[in-house]
């Protein structure tokens, strides 16, 4: 049981540490993307602590889109299943001229399986020559081509995983490897840079050789800061643009 005088100031706030303790619990599975967490007085029981401790741990994980708070119905664990189309927007900030929001259709192409080369092994944390996993689709936007992307996942994690899977799952990417593989994105770190089309990516993205492309290099991590997704994206901005907010 953990009590707010035996914390010494040389150690982190008890919040963050109530904090740290719910998240073991999400990496653990004990509480499932979608699912209730208990009420924070049942929380401040279970930790020995103020409701108001576990509420601060909870309103910084909520802001963290880790958790989601429902009015009059409790709190739950975020998931990309939510109907909100802006839990899709956190990862995919690719945004039509006029401003709205709009949904993708994913196109698998392509799913093989193969082993980790270095820069696979090197930014997934696993060993060279690991399985991994690797999907090729494109993103339609108003049943037009915008994104191509070529995505590593680390085959163990992600075994069984098909082109026909792929296929017959009707929600979002993320989604599928959340509600089959029990895995959660939680954050990712990109990085981009212009690029001229391909006779391959032009083709595909039904746009001239040599066109201005943005190229989006991303790695998402799950619970744990651990990396379980790399991704390489090409991206149309004919009739897009990336929106990035700063504060």
């Amino acid at each position: 049981m953990l009590q707010d005088a035996h914390i010494s100031p040389t150690f982190s706030p008890l919040y963050r540490q109530i904090k740290s303790l719910i998240l073991q619990g999400l990496e653990s599975g004990e509480w499932r993307p979608g699912a209730a967490i208990p009420s924070e007085s049942e929380l401040a029981a279970r930790f020995g602590v103020s409701q108001g401790t576990v509420r601060k741990a909870i309103d910084e994980m909520a802001a963290e889109n880790l958790l989601v708070r429902r009015q009059g119905k409790g709190t739950y664990v975020a998931s990309h299943n939510d109907d909100d189309p802006r839990s899709l927007f956190r990862f995919l900030r690719l945004v039509p001229e006029n401003g709205k929001l709009e949904a993708s259709q994913s196109v698998p192409l392509e799913c093989w399986h193969a082993k980790a080369g270095q820069e696979a092994s090197r930014t997934l944390g696993i060993k060279l020559g690991a399985p991994i996993t690797i999907v090729r689709r494109l993103l339609n936007f108003v049943a037009k081509p915008v994104v191509i992307e070529e995505i590593y996942l680390p085959g163990e994690t992600f075994a069984g995983l098909s082109l026909e899977i792929l296929q017959e799952y009707q929600g979002s990417f993320y989604g599928l490897l959340e509600s089959r593989f029990g895995v959660r994105m939680v954050r990712a770190e990109e990085r981009l840079r212009a690029v001229a089309a391909d006779r391959t990516s032009a083709v595909l993205l039904g746009v001239a050789e040599g066109s201005p492309l943005l190229s989006v290099e991303r790695v998402s991590f799950t619970y744990g800061d651990r990396p379980v997704e790399w991704r390489r994206g090409l991206y149309s901005t004919a009739a897009h643009y990336y929106l990035n907010e700063l504060s």
